[in-house]
C-alpha cells in the first residue's frame, strides 16, 4: 500500500497523495505543502514541493535574481593554467547560455561548465571565529574533451588600479554561491 515519502503516512480517501514537482516522490499534503516557482521547469506560478525540494527552489530563485547576473558580467583575474608560473590577465565570465566559463586576454579559453569538476575558493583573512574572510582567487579543475585527465587553473584577483578588487570578491562569492547549487541539484 503506498505511503508517504516523509512521514510514512497511509493513502486513502482522507490522507490523499500529492507528487512535489520538482522530485516527482509522493508525500502526503502536511509533508508537501509549500508553493514555490519553479521556473527551470516551466512552471512561473508557485508550484507544491516537498520541504527539500522547496529549499534548493528558493535558493535557486535567489541566485537566479541576484548572482547569475555578476557571473555574466564578468571580473579580471590573473590565471595561471596548470603548474605554470606564468599568468595572464584575463576577463572570466559566464556565457550568455550559461553553459560555459569564458576567459578572454591574450588567450582565449571556453570551459564547459558540465565539465567542471572541482572549485576551491580562495580565501585570506580567516580569523578564529571565521569571520573577516574575504575571497581572493578560486583554483578550478576541469577535463579537457576528448581527455580524461584533469586540467587545473588558478584564479588571483588582479592587484592593479585598473581591476576592481571588489568586483572580483562579488564574481568569486557568486561562484561560490553557483558551485554550491550545481552541487546540491547534482547530489538530488
Amino acid at each position: 500500500c503506498p505511503r508517504c515519502m516523509q512521514c510514512d503516512a497511509k493513502f486513502d480517501f482522507i490522507t490523499r497523495k500529492h507528487h512535489c514537482r520538482r522530485c516527482g516522490k509522493c508525500f502526503c499534503d502536511k509533508c508537501c505543502s509549500k508553493k514555490v516557482p519553479l521556473p527551470r521547469m516551466c512552471f512561473v506560478d508557485p508550484v507544491r514541493q516537498c520541504a527539500e525540494c522547496a529549499l534548493i527552489s528558493q535558493k535557486e530563485t535567489e541566485f537566479y535574481d541576484k548572482q547569475l547576473k555578476v557571473l555574466m558580467n564578468g571580473a579580471t583575474f590573473f590565471v595561471t593554467l596548470g603548474t605554470s608560473d606564468k599568468s595572464e590577465l584575463m576577463v572570466c565570465r559566464l556565457s550568455n547560455n550559461q553553459r560555459f566559463l569564458v576567459l578572454d586576454g591574450d588567450s582565449h579559453y571556453e570551459i564547459e561548465i558540465i565539465q567542471i569538476s572541482t572549485v576551491q575558493i580562495l580565501t585570506e583573512g580567516f580569523t578564529p571565529g571565521g569571520g573577516n574572510t574575504r575571497a581572493i582567487g578560486m583554483i578550478l579543475q576541469y577535463k579537457v574533451p576528448g581527455s580524461e585527465e584533469l586540467t587545473q587553473m588558478k584564479f588571483t584577483a588582479a592587484e592593479d588600479f585598473s581591476c576592481n578588487k571588489k568586483l572580483s570578491a562579488s564574481w568569486l562569492a557568486a561562484m561560490h554561491k553557483a558551485t554550491k547549487l550545481l552541487y546540491e541539484s547534482r547530489d538530488q
